[in-house]
């Protein structure tokens, strides 16, 4: 059981890190509030690829990680209950 501790808690490390370097290296997204109410069309070319952008993949990736932060936080919450 401490073995699986030990692996658990190095993959949670490398997950807080790597979610630590996308999150910082994102680009703000300027868009919010001000977008709804003034109307803007997001029926462009770009707003329907803006997933396959360096953009929208590290959005993308950052949820990725996000997901495997709190999967692994329950994960190593249960390990050292047990």
């Amino acid at each position: 059981m401490t073995t699986a501790k030990y692996i658990v808690t190095a993959i949670y490390i490398i997950i807080c890190l790597a979610l630590i370097v996308v999150a910082t290296v994102q680009t703000k997204d300027a868009s919010g509030a001000s977008e709804t109410i003034t109307g803007s069309s997001t029926n462009n070319f770009y707003e329907k690829n803006k997933g396959r952008t360096k953009e929208g993949k590290m959005k993308k990736l950052t949820v990725i990680l996000g997901i495997a932060f709190a999967i692994t936080s329950v994960a190593l919450g249960i390990l050292y209950v047990a």
